[in-house]
């Protein structure tokens, strides 16, 4: 892999299962990795190790009014990342991503809706980077 690539991988969280996506910043490009069971700590150390990310991306539940239940857990497992990897750690409004995953799913065998999601939450990422 080339020095300049800034390789990132995001995660939507879940108390059950992890989505995982990875992508090219240059690119704006990002796909989906199979998802990790929670918390995924080994899992994802196998991950870095393996794409030498230079930025992780973390999905934060926004509720449409007061804070949703799953943020204050979501901010934690960010913050559990960047102390583990000492990488930098982004968060993007992950609202709706689940409903476009599935929605995007529907109708194929593909049944990783995380890892779908936590792609389109690195999409989002990239999109705010370029704004």
């Amino acid at each position: 892999m080339p020095e300049q690539a800034r390789t990132v991988l995001a995660f939507d969280f879940g108390l059950k299962r992890i989505g995982v996506a990875v992508g090219e910043a240059e690119l704006g490009t990002a796909h989906p990795l199979p998802g990790i069971a929670a918390p995924g700590f080994a899992a994802i150390d196998k991950l870095v190790k393996e794409w030498r990310p230079r930025t992780l991306v973390v999905g934060l539940p926004v509720a449409e009014r007061g804070e949703h239940p799953m943020a204050k857990r979501a901010q934690r497992f960010a913050r559990q990342l960047e102390g583990r990897f000492r990488l930098p750690v982004a968060h993007v409004d992950e609202r709706y991503t689940s409903v476009e995953a599935e929605s995007l799913l529907r109708g194929t065998k593909n049944k990783q809706v995380d890892s779908v999601a936590a792609q389109l939450i690195l999409e989002q990422y990239f999109h705010g980077q370029a704004a």
